[in-house]
């Protein structure tokens, strides 16, 4: 079976999520009151460049649709 997980950007993971961009680094700060441990945590692409898992971010987001 072929991996079909690939690597979101910042761009697609708002779309995706329909959440702007300041709230998902909240969420993945562990210094704000809002931050939230079981969001994915991005993946350093480069020196200024960070990604998300696809794949976890639609378990992240088919967990959260549950909880409601």
């Amino acid at each position: 079976m072929q991996n079909t997980d690939h690597i979101v950007k910042l761009k697609q993971l708002t779309q995706i999520l329909k959440m702007s961009r300041s709230s998902i680094y909240t969420k993945i700060n562990p210094q704000s009151k809002y931050h939230d441990p079981s969001f994915p945590r991005p993946l350093k692409l480069g020196m200024s460049s960070v990604g998300w898992s696809h794949q976890e971010v639609m378990s992240w987001l088919a967990a959260q649709k549950r909880q409601s």
